[in-house]
């Protein structure tokens, strides 16, 4: 497989209507999600979209790159704060990403991202949201060294990084109902 300068992939990216990941060099092409993906990934953006509303922050989804050292992943939901670029192609300083995970990308998301994000200095909170369980994790940045919170049903979602606090059941609120309990 030919790799690809990052300079090579973004001038493809411009020509093609197809999402791709860059990961050193190696170019992979983008999966659909599920309806349920869709509406969570919706949910949240929407709903940190409206607490942001006014305040230097941008929330943006699937269709923003952020760039990595020398990887671009399309995270699902992203917020940075900050002045903007209109035409940016990708973000380099978010303070929060989230990924909405599937079982089939669960393992990516948890340890080949969750790695590459934590190189941000930017970054203060990554969080994983289980597309088939109510489930939220969030790796938080506590000076040097990463702490893990997991909240289930009934537990509050609380992000530092852009000083939000609600249910985590707000995350799900479109798809509770077809959504597997939690066991305790």
């Amino acid at each position: 497989m030919a790799r690809l300068t990052i300079e090579e992939y973004l001038d493809r990216k411009q020509r093609s209507d197809v999402r791709h990941e860059y990961v050193q060099g190696i170019v992979y092409p983008m999966v659909g999600g599920t309806e349920r993906h869709n509406e969570i990934c919706l949910t949240i953006a929407a709903t940190l979209h409206q607490h942001l509303h006014g305040k230097p922050c941008r929330v943006f989804m699937s269709d923003m790159k952020v760039l990595t050292s020398n990887v671009f992943y399309y995270p699902d939901v992203m917020v940075v704060c900050g002045e903007g670029d209109p035409s940016a192609l990708y973000q380099t300083a978010p303070v929060l990403l989230a990924e909405v995970f599937l079982n089939s990308t669960e393992a990516k998301d948890r340890l080949e991202k969750l790695v590459a994000y934590q190189s941000l200095p930017s970054l203060r909170e990554y969080v994983l949201i289980s597309q088939d369980k109510v489930h939220v994790d969030i790796y938080r940045r506590l000076g040097d060294k990463w702490e893990l919170e997991s909240l289930s049903d009934g537990d509050t979602v609380r992000l530092a990084s852009v000083s939000f606090e609600a249910p985590v059941e707000k995350f799900y609120e479109d798809v509770l109902g077809t959504m597997a309990k939690p066991k305790r």
